[in-house]
C-alpha cells in the first residue's frame, strides 16, 4: 500500500510541523505501531501512579470490533495500538461488546463489570455512555473514567476525548465534489441536526463539496441510531434510488459502501479504511487513529501525570485523517485535497471559518473570525446550504 496521506501533507508542511514526523504509520490500519501519544502526555505530576503491572483497562464498545470495519473496530484497534505501545499484556485488557447505548442499566453493569473485573482504567466510547459513566466516576473516585465523544466530566477521574473529525469530513467533501457526475451526494447520518458531532461533519464535508462544486448537493438521510444496521442499509438504498452517485455517512456499519459499490458508484467510508470492504468504489476514507489518544492517557495514569483535562486533537495531532486517494479519482482530486489539508495543518484555515451562510437562508460566523471548539462540539444545530435532509 502507498504511504498514507499524511506523509504529502508533512512534505509539504515540513519546516513549520517537523513534530508530525513521529506521528505516522506505514498502513491505513497498522495504528498498532503509532507513536503519536508522545507529545500528548501531560507534564503535571499529580503524584498518583498506577504501576504499569497492575494497569487493567476495561473497554466499552457499542458492537463488536470482530466486524472488521467501522466504529467499534477503530477504537478497538486504538486499544491494541495502545496495548503494544505499552507493553500490556491481554490479560490487563477487558472487553464489554455490544452494549447498547440507549440502555443505562445495560451501561451501568457494563462499567460494573469491568470494576468487578479489577479495571483502574475505563474507556466508554460511544456517546449514549456518557452520563453512566459520570454517575459511576463518582462512585469509584479512585478508577479513572474517560468518555469518547461526549461533553461531561468532573477534572479529576472522569474526562471526556473527541478530535477534529470535521478537518478530514472536509477533506472527503473536495473528493467527493470532484467525483460526483450527477451532483448527488448522499450522506447517511447517525443523528439529526439537535447532535453537534453529526451536524457538523455533514455541514464540514457540504463545505467542502461546495468549495470545488458549487453545483452539488448533499442529501442526507437520518436513521436517529447511531447503530441500526437495518435503518443504514435502508437509508443508504434510498439515497443511491434518488441518483446519488457518491455515498458518504457519519453510521457504524459499511453499508453505504457496500450498496453503493453494488450499484456502481463511489463511496467515501468513515471510522475505518472501507476500501477493503469496497476497493472498486471507495474513492477515501475519513478515519481515527485512536490510538494516540489512548496511550497518552494510559501512560499519563501510569507516569503519575493525568490531570482530569479533556482531549480534543486533529490533523496536526495525527488523531484524523483521509487514506490514500483512490487511483480512480477524477483528475486533479489529489492537487485540491493537498492544498486544502496543507492549510489545515498549518492553521491557516479552520474549516468554520468566516460567515457561513446555512441551508435556512440565515447566516452563521463573522468575518475574520472561526467558530470555536465549544460550539463546534456543541453548538453546530444547523446545516450549509448546499445540504438537503430527506424526511
Amino acid at each position: 500500500m502507498k504511504e498514507m496521506r499524511k506523509y504529502q501533507y508533512l512534505f509539504v508542511l515540513l519546516s513549520c510541523v517537523f513534530l508530525l514526523t513521529a506521528c505516522g504509520s506505514e498502513q491505513i490500519d497498522d495504528y498498532a505501531t503509532n507513536k503519536g501519544y508522545e507529545d500528548l502526555t501531560k507534564i503535571a505530576d499529580n503524584g498518583k501512579r498506577i504501576p504499569k503491572e497492575e494497569i487493567k483497562v476495561g473497554v466499552l464498545h457499542i458492537s463488536d470490533p470482530a466486524e472488521g470495519s467501522g466504529y467499534a473496530y477503530t477504537h478497538d484497534i486504538g486499544i491494541q495500538g495502545m496495548q503494544e505501545n505499552l507493553g500490556l499484556t491481554d490479560e490487563q485488557i477487558v472487553r464489554k461488546l455490544n452494549v447498547d447505548d440507549g440502555d443505562p442499566e445495560a451501561i451501568t453493569a457494563a462499567l460494573q463489570e469491568c470494576i468487578d473485573e479489577g479495571c483502574n482504567v475505563i474507556f466508554a466510547t460511544s456517546w449514549g455512555y456518557m452520563q453512566p459513566t459520570a454517575d459511576m466516576a463518582e462512585k469509584y473516585p479512585d478508577i479513572y473514567f474517560s468518555h469518547g465523544t461526549g461533553y461531561l466530566s468532573n477534572g479529576t477521574n472522569f474526562n471526556n476525548y473527541f478530535g477534529r473529525i470535521y478537518q478530514a469530513r472536509y477533506l472527503s467533501g473536495i473528493v467527493a465534489g470532484m467525483n460526483t457526475k450527477t451532483n448527488k451526494i448522499g450522506y447517511v447520518a447517525a443523528q439529526d441536526s439537535s447532535n453537534s458531532e453529526v451536524t457538523g461533519g455533514i455541514d464540514a464535508f457540504a463545505m467542502g463539496v461546495y468549495s470545488v462544486n458549487p453545483d452539488a448537493n448533499v442529501y442526507v438521510k437520518v436513521t436517529n441510531s447511531w447503530y441500526d444496521p437495518d435503518a443504514e442499509k435502508a437509508a443508504a438504498e434510498e439515497l443511491l434510488a434518488m441518483g446519488c452517485d457518491v455515498m458518504s455517512q457519519h453510521c457504524d456499519t459499511p453499508y453505504p459502501q457496500t450498496l453503493a459499490q453494488e450499484k456502481g458508484v463511489y463511496g467515501i467510508g468513515y471510522n475505518s479504511d472501507m476500501s477493503k470492504e469496497t476497493p472498486d468504489s471507495c474513492l477515501c476514507s475519513v478515519i481515527w487513529n485512536w490510538s494516540a489518544y489512548y496511550t497518552s492517557a494510559v501512560q499519563s495514569i501510569i507516569d503519575g501525570t493525568w490531570d482530569g483535562s479533556n482531549y480534543y486533537g486533529g490533523m496536526a495531532d495525527a488523531l484524523v485523517e483521509v487514506t490514500n486517494l483512490a487511483d480512480f479519482c477524477a483528475d486533479g482530486t489529489q492537487e485540491k485535497v493537498d492544498e486544502a489539508a496543507a492549510k489545515i495543518i498549518a492553521g491557516s484555515f479552520n474549516v468554520f471559518d468566516g460567515v457561513i451562510e446555512t441551508n435556512e437562508g440565515g447566516t452563521v460566523g463573522k468575518a475574520g473570525t472561526t467558530l470555536d471548539d465549544t460550539t463546534i462540539k456543541g453548538g453546530i444545530n444547523w446545516y450549509f446550504k448546499n445540504v438537503v435532509v430527506l424526511e
